[in-house]
């Protein structure tokens, strides 16, 4: 009797079937979108690695919002999900092989990197990524926090550094300095010797300040546009109106780039300065400078919670809440 197409059980399966079911892994999956009910944990196939690709043993996973956005379908019309999926991007874990073509990475090295968000796949024990995309894992942080830094990182380097052009010497603003993304932004302006203004709530200037801000605009009590001028870059991750108010701070010839897309471009002709809207992508190269940041002292991470694995679901609904200040990280055990 051959094999008629069926999955075998990971408990078990027929004596022919013996010696060739594939190895599993946990992982969280969803199987429709919805709200964090339909995030299961369960056993499936490990993945191999192919050519130009290193196999990771995850330790650590973080959430970002777009991990609740794309399991409840709110993004479905940029990145449709195709289902089941493994939910996360953001990782930390030590090398488990690597495929053909890779040379300078081995097995029990420590790394981390961020999923493309077609991708997916850091909930799990398990995952195979593009060489490119991993990094050596900075040597001051353990999983946990190393976990915390990809997706909030490069967003901010991307933003500020390459599509911005900072240079030192920069006037930089950076909006919701207080989050993960904007707190990123200010502590890699601040390395890079850029003089950063940051928005926040009040209640948030300590944080931000600890951050490297050289002053603080308090959203409550201060009107930015009024009272921050002659900016080379605004990085806004807020869009909307908060977006329009802030053309007023830039100087001639300056750029204001958004996470979120450019609502008005027509602003940035009328007023001869510059706008790019931009999408994260994963970057190992960029990664691995901010590394070296990390262990110079430069960049840290906020950490909010830690839970298990079998607690996504939470995780992610604390995420949405924003009950939890600071990045919620998964052990992975």
């Amino acid at each position: 009797m051959g094999n008629d197409g069926r999955t075998p059980s990971v408990s078990g399966g027929p004596p022919e079937w013996e010696g060739r079911m594939p190895a599993m892994m946990r992982a969280v999956r969803f199987h429709d979108y919805g709200g964090p009910e339909v995030l299961v944990l369960e056993d499936v196939p490990k993945p191999e690695p192919g050519a130009g690709q290193v196999l990771i043993r995850i330790r650590a996973a973080s959430v970002n919002p777009i991990d609740w956005k794309l399991r409840a379908g709110l993004l479905n019309a940029m990145f449709p999900v195709q289902f089941p999926a493994i939910a996360g991007q953001d990782l930390a874990g030590t090398v488990d092989a690597v495929g053909e073509g890779v040379t300078d990475l081995k097995q029990g090295d420590a790394v981390f990197a961020m999923t493309a968000s077609t991708q997916r796949g850091a909930y799990a024990e398990y995952v195979a990524l593009d060489r490119a995309a991993v990094a050596v894992k900075p040597a001051s942080l353990d999983f946990v926090a190393a976990a915390a830094v990809p997706m909030g990182a490069l967003t901010a380097w991307q933003g500020v550094v390459e599509a911005g052009g900072l240079k030192a010497g920069d006037q930089v603003f950076v909006h919701a300095a207080a989050g993960n993304v904007g707190g990123m932004a200010v502590q890699i302006a601040h390395a890079l010797g850029a003089h950063v203004t940051a928005g926040a709530a009040g209640d948030s200037r300590s944080l931000v300040s600890g951050y490297g801000a050289d002053r603080f605009v308090d959203y409550g009590s201060e009107r930015f546009e009024d009272t921050v001028q002659d900016m080379d870059i605004v990085f806004d991750t807020l869009a909307g109106d908060m977006q329009a108010r802030s053309w007023a701070m830039l100087k001639r010839g300056g750029i204001l780039v958004s996470t979120l897309g450019i609502g008005d471009a027509q602003q940035a002709e009328a007023r001869g300065v510059r706008a790019a809207g931009f999408g994260c992508v994963p970057d190992g190269g960029q990664l691995a400078r901010i590394a070296a940041m990390i262990d110079r002292g430069q960049i840290r991470p906020r950490i909010g919670a830690v839970l298990p694995l079998a607690e996504a679901a939470k995780a992610q609904s604390l995420n949405e809440s924003g009950a939890v200040k600071g990045k919620i990280v998964l052990i992975i055990d």
